[in-house]
């Protein structure tokens, strides 16, 4: 029979690995939830958006250089 050696460097990664893995996955179903539940009118669709008040002139960018 073979053990297998585990360092406690592979040990972390592989912790880390399952918790970006978790991370992940809750994540993603939090976005296709939140998709689904707009589709079928459960949610309304958010419109407070913070960039869509600011106005900015293209004039203004190019004046700045």
């Amino acid at each position: 029979m073979h053990f297998l050696y585990f360092d406690p460097g592979l040990g972390a990664m592989i912790i880390q690995a399952i918790i970006a893995a978790v991370a992940g996955v809750v994540l993603f179903s939090k976005n296709v939830m939140y998709k689904i539940k707009l589709f079928l009118g459960l949610q309304k669709q958010d419109k407070d958006d913070v960039f869509d008040d600011i106005e900015i002139k293209d004039s203004d960018v190019e004046n700045k250089n």
